[in-house]
């Protein structure tokens, strides 16, 4: 018999190949211009974009985005040249949701990523909802080990859960078990929305828990709410109403600036090349996360997906050069870089 949650992976990538519209393409990071330099006093083989997350050094603040996860040959194949990539190209690599590997088992080879990804940052991902639904530390500890992670996501999703045909949606109580599991896992855990942004009340309440990383994960990229419209059968456009919902990550990024003293930010969510993760540093990321521009590289090969990745490193050192910015540390939060937002 087949699993429901390793089968809604195919259905999730299916959704996107087959509507274009998934992708909201929202451009929220087009309203930032940057002040140009015509004399930068720098050459542009001088632009050092390197960067630290977790303890590792990376190439440039790139985490390739959760995606999937399960028991199916495309999905093994996505994740491999993932890895792959990353490692090449040494930035971070986080994995979709590991949930599915608790009720097929063979799902976990989908995840066992550290063989292909040996120095990189790779952090694992389970549902937070889930801790209302059975699991606990035991099974947080266990995806961690299965693809040797440096950080667990906790992901937050209560839109998509509330769109799913077969949603998990109590969200209740969740604050208190969050901060036992965090005490009790031997990585540090991260807080991640996929697709709404994550609000100062949210960031709180994860500092409060002990989090002190947030992936914001904001409106403008890839819909899961649209996603899960196409998997419903009862014609109800619940998953359309909410497709736009949300908070830009942009703002998501202005909204957590008073909490920069106390934890990190990853910028997620509708960015789409160096020059949106440029303005995302800026704006406070620490880290930036792209997703869906590198799906179809990855079913095609590790060499697609390194390709985008060499394309996106080259635009930020250029971004980097025309605002005559050495490094990565002169360019977070330096608000005097931003002309003016639109």
């Amino acid at each position: 018999m087949s699993d429901p949650t390793n089968d809604r992976k195919i259905e999730h990538i299916r959704a996107i190949k087959d509507d274009a519209l998934t992708d909201r393409d929202r451009r929220y990071f087009d309203r930032f211009h940057l002040l140009h330099r015509a004399l930068p006093e720098l050459a542009l083989d001088q632009i050092d974009t390197s960067t630290s997350f977790l303890g590792k050094s990376l190439s440039f603040p790139l985490l390739i985005s959760s995606m999937t996860g399960g028991d199916h040959e495309l999905v093994k194949t996505i994740n491999r040249n993932l890895a792959v990539a990353a490692e090449a190209c040494g930035v971070a690599m986080a994995v979709g949701s590991q949930r599915v590997m608790f009720s097929s088992p063979e799902a976990a080879e989908s995840f066992e990523l550290r063989q292909f990804a040996p120095s990189t940052v790779l952090i694992g991902n389970i549902g937070a909802v889930q801790l209302n639904y059975g699991m606990g530390a035991k099974e947080a500890q266990a995806a961690v080990d299965c693809l040797e992670a440096d950080g667990l996501y906790l992901h937050l999703n209560p839109l998509q859960e509330a769109v799913q045909p077969e949603g998990d949606t109590d969200f209740s109580g969740l604050q208190q078990k969050i901060a036992a599991l965090t005490a009790a896992l031997n990585v540090p855990v991260l807080f991640k929305e996929v697709g709404s942004g994550l609000s100062p009340a949210d960031i709180e309440l994860g500092l409060t828990a002990g989090i002190s990383i947030f992936d914001l994960a904001g409106t403008g990229g890839t819909s899961w709410s649209r996603i899960e419209h196409h998997r419903r059968k009862d014609g109800s456009d619940l998953g359309l109403r909410f497709q736009d919902w949300g908070i830009p990550t942009p703002k998501a990024l202005q909204l957590a600036a008073p909490y920069q003293d106390r934890a990190a930010f990853i910028a997620s969510g509708g960015l789409r090349d160096g020059i949106d993760m440029v303005k995302s540093v800026i704006l406070g990321a620490s880290l930036c996360g792209i997703a869906a521009p590198l799906l179809k590289p990855a079913m095609e090969s590790a060499d697609a997906v390194i390709t985008e990745i060499e394309r996106m490193r080259r635009e930020f050192a250029t971004a980097m050069f025309l605002l005559g910015v050495p490094d990565v540390s002169a360019l977070f939060r330096n608000q005097a870089l931003i002309l003016e937002e639109c």
